[in-house]
């Protein structure tokens, strides 16, 4: 099993520190540092500054969001920085939600499973530099009765094939992502329930291709806090998982309530969000469930952390994205070096 590191929103904070944990993870051998965009930082310019100033470790976007940016400009952006870092980035693409893609980028949220297939297609053919037309129902390219012609990506990628991600949590989102895309990202997973809620949707997905998991990046984000007070450490991400299971989307629509009540947390999961959405967000916070936290992050001494990690690799985790926790750098920085000491006694490294 793999490390990575995800570095989540710029303009969180910890700005500065940044690029210092991606150029320590670096070092310390990990696999990939992922940068987030929602309606803030985008994440190519993250990833840009990134690449420039590390020397191993991969790029990715966790994610590009798709009602951002036309595929064709997607396919360019991903030829690019795999041409600038010497073939270092992945591609993480996602539908974001409701919210966000209708109030900020003004697109309409509807039939996403659709109009991510569509998408993921025109962006491996523009990819492929083939000459790019396409036929669908969200886009036709070049368009009809107009002076457009089909034109082929002057940038050559480093490499011919850019993995390709999709973030999912759906079960039909999961199935069509282990389709069509060569990982996925996932969030809030627990490996008790990995299987049920993620793996076999992703499963039946390369079924549906003629394939088999192997080979294929189940990539889940966790929280990393490490230290001998288990309860504690679990307080600090209290309102961490209170945003996503209550206010993260509408009361109808918001995907990772709906993971925690495929989790076994119904009731739960419904006093979280009422609390959350009335504006009670401290009550919000205190009505998550210890389990809850501890199932979706990794915590504790490393003895503990590399148990767990065994836990997600036996639940077909193959690349475990850390999102180290500290108020200050050398703290983040400890998490780090805490997490490859964990993947090292776990015996997965």
């Amino acid at each position: 099993m793999r490390l990575g590191i995800n570095l989540g929103y710029w303009g969180a904070g910890m700005d500065g520190d940044n690029l210092a944990v991606a150029q320590e993870a670096d070092r310390l051998g990990y696999d990939v540092c992922w940068a987030a965009e929602a309606y803030g930082s985008d994440a190519p310019t993250v990833l840009s500054w990134v690449a420039a100033q590390t020397e191993s470790i991969d790029v990715g976007s966790a994610i590009m969001q798709i009602p951002a940016r036309q595929p064709a400009m997607t396919a360019m952006t991903a030829a690019t920085l795999d041409s600038l870092s010497g073939g270092r980035f992945r591609l993480g693409l996602g539908v974001s939600g409701p919210q966000v893609s209708e109030g900020w980028y003004g697109v309409k949220f509807d039939k996403p499973l659709a109009r991510t297939r569509e998408y993921v297609e025109i962006v491996r053919k523009a990819m492929s530099r083939e000459r790019l037309s396409y036929e669908g129902q969200h886009w036709t390219l070049p368009l009809p009765d107009g002076p457009g012609k089909p034109i082929k990506l002057t940038v050559h990628p480093q490499r011919e094939h850019i993995p390709l991600y999709i973030a999912a949590i759906g079960p039909k989102n999961l199935e069509q992502t282990g389709e069509i895309a060569d990982g996925a990202l996932l969030i809030f997973p627990s490996a008790e329930h990995l299987e049920d809620t993620a793996v076999k949707y992703l499963r039946a997905g390369r079924e549906k291709a003629g394939r088999t998991l192997e080979g294929f990046d189940v990539c889940p984000t966790l929280p990393l806090a490490v230290g001998d007070d288990v309860n504690g450490l679990a307080d600090m991400f209290r309102p961490y998982t209170a945003l996503y299971v209550g206010g993260m989307g509408s009361r109808k629509q918001n995907f990772y309530n709906q993971l925690a009540q495929r989790m076994g947390y119904e009731k739960e999961a419904a006093e979280i969000q009422d609390k959350y959405l009335s504006g009670d967000k401290n009550g919000a916070a205190a009505a998550v469930p210890h389990r809850l936290i501890d199932q979706t992050t990794l915590l504790g001494p490393v003895e503990r952390i590399a148990e767990r990690m065994q836990a997600y690799a036996a639940a077909g985790v193959t690349t475990l994205t850390l999102a180290p926790a500290g108020f200050t750098l050398d703290e983040r920085i400890a998490a780090l070096r805490a997490g490859t000491d964990a993947l090292e006694r776990s015996g997965l490294a």
